[in-house]
């Protein structure tokens, strides 16, 4: 016969290390993150910024989390390979950026979940369905490039406002067929506004970038904007100093070029992006699903300035422009 206040004082300990023995198998759970990167070198702030949003969020290498890293070294075409290996491995959910590491992504696994955090145009690109309701298995944050075009070639006309050729450096391949109508669209209408004409130039790879700026000078440009896309952004400091070089007065599409040594550049920021990117990884480890997390777009853009490269050109941006910098770079 068992005993009633042995019964009682044995239940009454279980009910007590019950809470605890829940509390310590929810900490012994691991989450696994897949990291699908076009080149973790050439940006180890994004990375950073990727970690310090999971640490906010309670996640640490070590302890609760293992990133399983691969990198395609700037080769977008070892991308299918190396995510075909963070499938094998199951992890719990795939990190993929941008929006070539995301299209592979995709196309290696329909169920494995997967985040990215600056595509351009996710819908167009075929990454999700609609930016409120993905479906599939991705979601993430959206760069809203197309649209920020136009804005970039009215700062840069208002910096170098004798200018009437502008060269516009971009990569096929990098963003779906209708994103990139859509960005080129977007230059030749507010070109036409702003009464300058439009030189197009293509570089698909790194090879192709000297020839591009040739090119540029060639045409007697007078100034240059980029569409931007992953392989430019990677190559941001040969960008910058080509255009030195070349006396090209340049707008990008982030302030990473700015701080390499560039004149102008206006966009969401890049490392913003990938802190909050690491919201929706949170959000699938707890069980959510990507098809039902909407898509966000940015909401703050950055103006940022570089005074002493505006120096370098001969150029004084106008008190106008300067205003509305959020930085302005000595």
């Amino acid at each position: 016969m068992i005993d009633r206040r042995s019964f009682i004082g044995a239940l009454a300990g279980g009910l007590l290390t019950a809470p605890f023995a829940a509390e310590a198998q929810q900490a012994a759970k691991v989450a696994r993150i897949g990291y699908l990167a076009t080149n973790l070198a050439a940006n180890p702030h994004l990375r950073e910024a990727f970690r310090q949003g999971l640490q906010d969020l309670g996640y640490v290498e070590g302890r609760n989390l293992v990133i399983e890293y691969r990198d395609a070294e700037g080769k977008d075409e070892r991308l299918p390979a190396l995510a075909a290996e963070l499938v094998a491995l199951r992890v719990d959910v795939i990190f993929a950026p941008n929006t070539p590491s995301a299209r592979v992504a995709k196309q290696a696994t329909r169920t494995l979940p997967i985040v990215f955090a600056v595509a351009a145009d996710p819908v167009t690109d075929g990454l999700v369905t609609s930016l409120a309701r993905p479906g599939g298995n991705v979601t993430g944050l959206s760069a809203l490039s197309p649209e920020l075009v136009g804005k970039r070639l009215e700062q840069l006309k208002q910096a170098v406002p004798g200018v009437s050729r502008v060269a516009v450096l971009w990569q096929p391949g990098a963003v779906g067929e209708r994103t990139e109508k859509d960005m080129l669209k977007s230059a030749e209408v507010a070109a036409r506004a702003l009464g300058v004409q439009l030189q197009v130039v293509e570089a698909r790879g790194p090879a192709d970038i000297d020839r591009a700026f040739s090119d540029m000078t060639r045409a007697r440009a007078g100034a240059l904007t980029s569409l931007g896309g992953p392989m430019f952004f990677n190559e941001r400091r040969r960008l910058v100093d080509l255009a030195a070089k070349n006396r090209l007065p340049a707008v990008y599409p982030q302030r990473e070029f700015v701080d390499a040594g560039g004149l102008m550049a206006y966009g969401p920021s890049i490392a913003d992006l990938f802190r909050r990117a690491a919201t929706y990884v949170d959000k699938v480890l707890r069980g959510a699903k990507p098809g039902d997390l909407p898509v966000e777009q940015p909401t703050k853009f950055e103006l940022v300035i570089n005074l002493k490269a505006a120096k370098a050109f001969g150029l004084t941006i106008p008190q106008s422009l300067l205003g509305r910098a959020d930085q302005v770079i000595q």
